[in-house]
């Protein structure tokens, strides 16, 4: 009865995906429908800040936008907030229409805050690349052009979907890192573990150490004055990337600090714009090129 059911919501959700995709506005979609396999211990409604944060996330969703005119690439946006809320407009829907004049249809991740269970925001993360993947038919996009982004703790999030995934379905195609937390952060222990911040643990989650030769590809970039994410986290994370022999891309700008997203007071906003563009560009016609001598 359950797989039943399952199938029929999958399909409900297909048809309107489709209703809306042509419309050209965006789709919303429960991350679970069948309901999420983990709980982070948070109950009641989901509310928004008068700054604008979502807080206490409980039912996770996927906002898509549709590229008119899609290349097939698509970018999964995890917004910043330490892990307590999401700053989810210039961290995230504000993005939209950058992506999809470049043919990328852009989704936002709606995700559940740890509250001391990482794995939470995890699995959050990797079945939104399951899901893109599952529906990349109704949502006309390539599934083998699957990129997850992220901003600070979002950024966190997304390094540690690229390098803990499980499986081929929800293994990122690369990613893009915006003054991302790579290792740990002690203003963020206490969200992301609990009460159970042990060495074992904290060194699970360092997404540093845990790169490989099949981590994807990065574009990753931050500000030299950041003072609430020190740069280092995008040099070490890069060097890790180097050593393994992982194509990456590292910006650092000399002023900005931390959280400016797709605003526009940022000074190299225009910068690094036509930086992640042409890397964008560059990264699908280089793999090209290198299956094709792999194939020789």
């Amino acid at each position: 009865m359950k797989k039943i059911l399952y199938t029929v919501i999958l399909c409900m959700v297909s048809v309107l995906a489709m209703a809306q995709g042509k419309g050209g506005g965006p789709i919303v979609v429960d991350l679970w429908p069948e309901g999420a396999p983990n709980s982070n211990g948070l109950t009641g409604e989901e509310y928004v800040t008068p700054t604008g944060r979502v807080k206490n996330v409980t039912n996770p969703t996927l906002t898509i936008y549709p590229a008119q005119n899609g290349n097939g690439t698509t970018v999964i946006q995890c917004p910043g907030g330490g892990y307590v809320h999401l700053a989810i407009d210039h961290e995230g829907h504000d993005m939209a229409q950058w992506y999809n004049r470049q043919g990328i249809t852009f989704v936002v991740l709606k995700y559940r805050m740890p509250n001391g269970n990482i794995e939470v925001a995890l699995s959050d993360a990797l079945q939104a690349i399951k899901m893109v993947r599952e529906h990349h038919k109704e949502w006309n996009v390539d599934p083998k052009k699957v990129g997850i982004a992220g901003c600070s703790a979002g950024g966190n999030l997304a390094s540690m979907a690229a390098t803990h995934y499980t499986s081929a379905e929800d293994r990122a195609d690369f990613q893009i890192l915006f003054y991302a937390i790579t290792t740990q952060d002690e203003q963020m222990k206490k969200e992301m573990y609990g009460d159970e911040q042990t060495e074992e643990k904290m060194d699970k989650y360092n997404n540093v150490k845990k790169v490989t030769k099949n981590t994807p590809p990065a574009f990753i970039m931050c500000s030299a004055d950041d003072k609430r994410v020190a740069c280092e986290n995008s040099i070490d994370y890069f060097k890790a990337l180097k050593d393994n022999g992982v194509m990456a891309s590292l910006h650092i700008y000399p002023t900005g600090g931390h959280g400016w997203g797709f605003r526009d007071s940022f000074t190299y906003k225009e910068e690094w714009t036509q930086e992640l563009e042409r890397w964008l560009t560059e990264y699908f016609v280089l793999q090209r090129q290198q299956i094709s001598i792999n194939e020789m």
